[in-house]
């Protein structure tokens, strides 16, 4: 059975497992005791929202978005910074009922909407994204500046 639940500091250990599966898939070192110590930390200072999807009681993927503004439009914005299912529980929908839930936050927030970024090379994110209402940018550059001291 297939559910969609918003995250709570007991499903952190079995999260940071799935967290740093995340990351490990965009070549970060493996560090699982981290990756729990920052999901509780996103938590408990409230600094995002994470909800997870299940598959018979197991974590199968999760989504975390950051609040943002825009000011233009003056209003609450929020980043889908991270979604990930495990390659177990993928093409069964998952990452679809993840962003249904995040649109979801939107609407309970009065968000103006949200924004993410995925790589050139993503080739499942680049065909899902669309086909879940997102509109592809390409008119604009982003630009990132790394602190050399946390890089």
């Amino acid at each position: 059975m297939q559910n969609t639940r918003k995250a709570i500091i007991e499903d952190c250990a079995e999260l940071s497992v799935l967290f740093d599966e995340y990351r490990i898939f965009y070549h970060k070192k493996s560090d699982v005791k981290s990756a729990e110590i920052f999901l509780k930390d996103r938590m408990v200072n409230k600094d995002s929202e994470i909800y997870i999807a299940e598959s018979d009681g197991k974590i199968a993927g999760f989504v975390q978005l950051y609040p943002l503004f825009s000011s233009t439009r003056m209003q609450k914005y929020w980043l889908l910074n991270d979604l990930y299912v495990n390659e177990n529980f993928r093409g069964k929908g998952f990452s679809k009922l993840l962003i249904e839930e995040a649109k979801n936050l939107c609407r309970e927030t009065s968000a103006c909407g949200m924004l993410l970024e995925t790589g050139k090379n993503n080739e499942i994110g680049n065909q899902l994204y669309p086909k879940c209402g997102f509109e592809l940018y390409d008119s604009v550059n982003f630009y990132e500046w790394t602190n050399p001291e946390h890089a």
